[in-house]
């Protein structure tokens, strides 16, 4: 299955480090990051858990709820979060799916067809409270992946979502924004009383807090 942007991502029911849940109850309207390892006490995921456990604050601030997947059973998770707060010095402070059976894998197709079918490839859902996905990454074995664009991501999609705008390249908090072209000048106007600078018709700068 291909999971596409703007497609809700589906329901699931799973046994997690933090007990069953079922997922859509579960993320109870927040956004979430969900992202997948290929199995446990895997050297990169390793350093990836603990930066995710570290920053959980960051995503606890923009309204984010943060949980793993790994084709392996609960037990070996436990000894994995072990490993994690030892080699990292971030406790796992969030849920972690124990996917022993797949099911989940290939409900969102973090199956790779050209590698061994026993595991995920590493993947990074964005999904909004409306649980739709907005944001997928997929990553290869041997690179670690960048949490802080995962945050600047989800600030930019809600930013987007409140002020009907765009961010350009290379965007950070704070920068200035585009103005949407489907945002007619009349009605921008209703919106960006402080006006904004028209580089060229389309492409509209404004200062938005």
């Amino acid at each position: 299955m291909t999971i596409q942007l703007g497609t809700v991502a589906p329901d699931f029911t799973a046994d997690t480090t933090a007990g069953k849940i079922s997922f859509h109850d579960w993320s109870d309207g927040k956004w979430v990051v969900l992202f997948s390892h290929p199995k446990d006490y895997t050297p990169v995921c390793t350093t990836e858990l603990g930066e995710a456990s570290r920053l959980k604050p960051e995503f606890d601030k923009r309204g984010v709820k943060v949980i793993g997947l790994s084709v392996d059973t609960l037990d070996r998770h436990e000894g994995w979060a072990a490993d994690i707060a030892e080699t990292t010095g971030s406790a796992l402070n969030f849920p972690m799916i124990a996917d022993a059976d797949r099911k989940v894998s290939e409900l969102y197709g973090m199956i790779h067809p050209a590698a061994d079918p026993s595991v995920t490839v590493r993947t990074v859902y964005v999904i909004d409270p409306a649980h739709k996905v907005r944001l997928t990454l997929t990553y290869p074995p041997s690179t670690g992946r960048n949490f802080l664009e995962v945050l600047r991501v989800i600030d930019s999609l809600q930013l987007t979502d409140r002020a009907k705008v765009a961010t350009p390249v290379n965007w950070q908090p704070g920068d200035k924004a585009i103005i949407v072209p489907s945002l007619s000048d009349a009605d921008a106007k209703e919106r960006f009383p402080q006006g904004w600078d028209a580089q060229k018709p389309y492409l509209r700068w404004v200062d938005v807090a």
